[in-house]
């Protein structure tokens, strides 16, 4: 049998998951802290994935140690120690303050269909990644990144396309992530050999 299913998502050890949609056949990997996010169909992240307040498409590709949607401290306050927002951590009078974890849960990250997000890289809040697109190990991703870019360095930079501009724009009219399960493993043969040009030839 399968080891990832239709059903029920593969979570490894030691995980805290707290408000998460997961789709089909979806693997999170131990260790792996998400919270208010939404992982598509055949999405993954490897160990120890800091995931928060994220929207994230099909067939993802999550390295280890990557940090999504990291929450970030007031600045223009006097203090920017989370006993501003934490409060009932400290005193057992004060309430946690809901307004600013209302503010960070609203600053979304949105990551396409398709894409690879290196080990120990990270995408700060507000930040959109197009489909296909790939994010180098170790980058700081804090602007938006267009579809089937690959991107490098702190701040994350482009690199080179993975695809031509025409072949991305294909790829994505196509929309393969869409299909049923049971056509993209009559198709699984064709995936593996043909390029993409071939492949886009042969089922557009």
């Amino acid at each position: 049998m399968p080891r990832l299913t239709v059903d029920t998502p593969f979570v490894h050890p030691d995980c805290d998951i707290s408000n998460c949609n997961f789709g089909t056949y979806v693997e999170v990997g131990q260790g792996s802290r998400l919270q208010n996010t939404a992982l598509g169909d055949y999405s993954y992240c490897d160990r120890f994935a800091d995931i928060a307040n994220a929207d994230i498409g099909k067939f993802s590709n999550i390295a280890s140690y990557v940090r999504i949607g990291a929450t970030d401290h007031p600045l223009e306050t006097a203090s920017l120690h989370h006993f501003l927002y934490r409060s009932s951590d400290y005193w057992p009078d004060a309430d946690v303050d809901h307004a600013w974890f209302d503010k960070r849960k609203a600053r979304r990250t949105f990551i396409g269909n398709d894409t690879w997000i290196g080990h120990n890289a990270q995408i700060k809040p507000d930040i959109t990644i197009g489909h296909g697109a790939i994010i180098a190990s170790g980058a700081i991703v804090t602007k938006d990144v267009a579809p089937y870019m690959i991107v490098t360095g702190i701040p994350a930079m482009p690199l080179r396309r993975r695809q031509p501009l025409e072949i991305a724009q294909r790829l994505i009219d196509l929309a393969w992530w869409d299909w049923d399960h049971q056509t993209l493993r009559e198709r699984l043969d064709d995936f593996r050999s043909l390029s993409a040009e071939a492949f886009l030839e042969k089922y557009e």
